[in-house]
This record gives C-alpha cells, sequence and structure tokens, in this order.
C-alpha cells in the first residue's frame, strides 16, 4: 500500500463536496448567508427573504425606499457577493 500525505479536513470537505455534485448548491446557501455580511445590519434587518433560483438572488424587502436604493447598486452588490463566495454563483439580483 502506497503512503501518502494526510489531508486537511478541508481537503477532504472539498473532495467530498467536488464527488458528490453538491458544490453549486453549497456555494448557492453561501450567497444568502453571505447577504448579512456584505450589506450590513441595517439592511439586513430590513430583508424578510432571500434565496437563490439558478443565477439570480431573489431579496425580499419590507421597505418600497431601500428596495428602490438598492436596485441602483445591483452590480457592485452581485460583485461583493460573488467575492465574498470565492465563484462566480450570481449575476442578477432581484428585489421584491
Amino acid at each position: 500500500m502506497k503512503r501518502t500525505e494526510p489531508l486537511s479536513i478541508t481537503e477532504i470537505l472539498d473532495l467530498y463536496m467536488n464527488m458528490g455534485g453538491n458544490r453549486d448548491e453549497m456555494d448557492r446557501r453561501k450567497v444568502e448567508f453571505a447577504w448579512a455580511d456584505v450589506v450590513g445590519q441595517t439592511i439586513n434587518r430590513a430583508t424578510t427573504r432571500r434565496y437563490v433560483d439558478g443565477s439570480t438572488l431573489h431579496v425580499y424587502l419590507n421597505s418600497a425606499p431601500l428596495k428602490s436604493e438598492l436596485s441602483f447598486m445591483t452590480d457592485p452588490l452581485v460583485k461583493a457577493l460573488n467575492e465574498a463566495v470565492g465563484s462566480d454563483v450570481i449575476n442578477k439580483i432581484v428585489f421584491h
């Protein structure tokens, strides 16, 4: 039996996620959770629901003025969320 170098837990989990085909789903969940860190607590408090469908992040807000304000900032938000996750997961944000 050939000896190999030990793997870290992170490397083992990455191998498992890639083998199982769950990487895309995990990255979508990371974007949903990264929303709070990227936009901050004030905007996160106004967020009632968020989910990723395909490559679109759907965000439900309870403030119409905030929804209007954020709609002008979609491109920087998409870039910041993808950078927070480490891969290009979303390419569009829809505010409801």
